[in-house]
């Protein structure tokens, strides 16, 4: 999984890892400082802020097609390491599908990730955003600038949702036994009384 912009380990020897999906990544190896901030993990509510800011700030790049607003909101490290231009190239094969991050405005995340670690006590988080038949996959980091978390790494990837074998059950259409219609039963005929013959 590549993260955009960057993260360390996509930057690290100049050599990405495999793309996953069509995953766009980037990256930027962070210069080490001597003392780290240290932040908390934010609470949900404020993670699921995070998360949809910085989705619908790339949203709003890839269908403008200008990211320099992205670059502006990522932290120094962030910006030292990507241009605008830079940006628009990682995410080249990404806009080309027309993704539309729109939807994570009124859906909330399922997280599968969200922890402080490493010296430069960076904030790591990881999850989906559930849909049918496509989910959004997303890998984000963040950095501490001056008491805040500020966009550090970015991946996003749509990838096809799995649906559960009891789901597929239950969407699979009933088969109805074919109706069988018993042949009539004719009443059996009876003869008509003979008429009396009259006496003579």
């Amino acid at each position: 999984m590549l993260l955009v912009v960057a993260l360390p380990f996509a930057a690290r020897a100049q050599t990405p890892p495999a793309q996953k999906a069509s995953m766009p990544a980037a990256a930027a190896q962070a210069a080490p400082k001597d003392v780290a901030q240290r932040l908390p993990v934010p609470s949900a509510e404020k993670l699921v802020l995070l998360i949809r800011m910085s989705l619908l700030t790339l949203n709003d790049a890839l269908q403008t097609g200008n990211f320099t607003v992205l670059r502006d909101r990522g932290s120094p490290s962030f910006r030292e390491a990507n241009s605008a231009a830079d940006l628009a190239r990682i995410f080249m094969r990404l806009e080309a599908q027309n993704i539309d991050l729109g939807m994570v405005a009124i859906m909330t995340p399922q997280l599968t990730e969200a922890k402080v670690e490493g010296p430069e006590q960076r904030l790591t988080l990881k999850g989906i955003f559930p849909g049918q038949p496509t989910q959004i996959d997303f890998e984000l980091a963040y950095e501490p600038v001056a008491g805040h978390w500020q966009l550090f790494g970015i991946s996003v990837a749509p990838v096809e949702a799995q649906v559960s074998p009891a789901a597929a059950v239950a969407s699979a259409p009933a088969k109805t036994a074919p109706s069988k219609i018993a042949p009539a039963k004719a009443a059996p005929a009876k003869a008509a009384p003979a008429a009396p013959t009259p006496k003579k």
